[in-house]
């Protein structure tokens, strides 16, 4: 070979070694990107069996629920129905529902609790900049730093050993599946980055429905305008229904916690005149309106608090 064809396929040799290592990158992001998107869309699968929506018995909705939340999520059960079914019950109802509990250790919520917290003079956050910190304590921080032990503390207290063997499951088979892979190092960044990304998912996904929304105590209202007053909907596309796991349909979900999620769209229309007939408000909104939401939410709650903490 003379020093012409040589300086020829040097070009060639390296253009196929780049493609190669490009097509390697793409593959391995594409593999390390199952498990974020996973999590996520096991959370609303899980959601599904827990509410019995998917088999016509109850028993197997149980019985899959477990497998699901256990082994493929890491958590128990009966965590989750203890929680979510005392929010579907009184939603947005401080005291009542659980969602709600971060009121008023971490945030002021809703215009009512907000300036009564301000006119007793309680300050355990400078909730005038909750808007800001929501952003550091809210969506990054719920699952990894809070769920991630609680829900062992709350499976072991209670003595739900099924549960927490179901648990147990989810971890060995993280372990097996990645530390060949990754290592011991790169193993524990995985996971908690799969829980940073989950959690911020979760929290955007199902606070936009409810946070911005009517929330204070109890007042004993009749029960359809209690979860039309405390939720709202986001637009329907084909995005959204998978990203929210049909959630989008908030207030569909709430007056039918059973229904098969993809019977939402088919009875919105019914609700909405509904509504409309009897004068209760009827809310949708596009998505990132919802998300935006959240945030004025909090800046209005956080100035209402400040307001009556200074001059009341």
């Amino acid at each position: 070979m003379n020093s012409q064809e040589s300086r020829s396929v040097v070009p060639m040799t390296v253009c196929v070694e780049n493609e190669h290592c490009c097509r390697s990158s793409l593959n391995s992001g594409c593999f390390l990107m199952i498990p974020f998107v996973f999590q996520a869309q096991a959370g609303w699968l899980q959601h599904d069996f827990g509410h019995l929506s998917v088999f016509s018995k109850s028993k197997w909705n149980h019985l899959v629920h477990k497998f699901v939340i256990g082994h493929l999520k890491g958590a128990p059960a009966s965590w989750w129905n203890h929680l979510h079914f005392q929010h579907h019950a009184k939603p947005n109802c401080f005291r009542k529902d659980p969602d709600v509990n971060m009121h008023p250790l971490f945030f002021a919520l809703g215009k009512t609790l907000s300036v009564e917290l301000g006119m007793k003079k309680k300050k355990f956050m400078p909730y005038n900049h909750q808007h800001k910190y929501f952003f550091i304590i809210g969506p990054p921080a719920l699952v990894p730093l809070y769920f991630q032990w609680y829900i062992f503390y709350f499976a072991v207290q209670r003595r739900q050993w099924v549960d927490l063997a179901w648990m147990l499951t989810f971890y060995i088979r993280f372990f097996l599946t990645y530390l060949p892979l990754l290592g011991a190092k790169g193993l524990l960044g995985l996971f908690l980055l799969v829980r940073l990304i989950e959690s911020n998912w979760f929290v955007w996904v199902t606070q936009m429905n409810h946070i911005p929304m009517h929330i204070d105590y109890d007042k004993n209202v009749d029960w359809f305008s209690t979860q039309l007053q405390a939720t709202c909907n986001v637009h329907q596309s084909l995005f959204n229904d998978w990203f929210s796991g049909h959630l989008n349909f908030q207030i569909e979900h709430h007056l039918f916690p059973t229904m098969p999620r993809h019977n939402y769209w088919k009875v919105a229309p019914l609700v909405k005149s509904l509504c409309a007939k009897h004068g209760v408000e009827y809310q949708s909104k596009p998505l990132f309106t919802a998300f935006a939401d959240i945030v004025h939410s909090l800046k209005d709650s956080g100035e209402l608090w400040l307001d009556a903490y200074l001059h009341k």
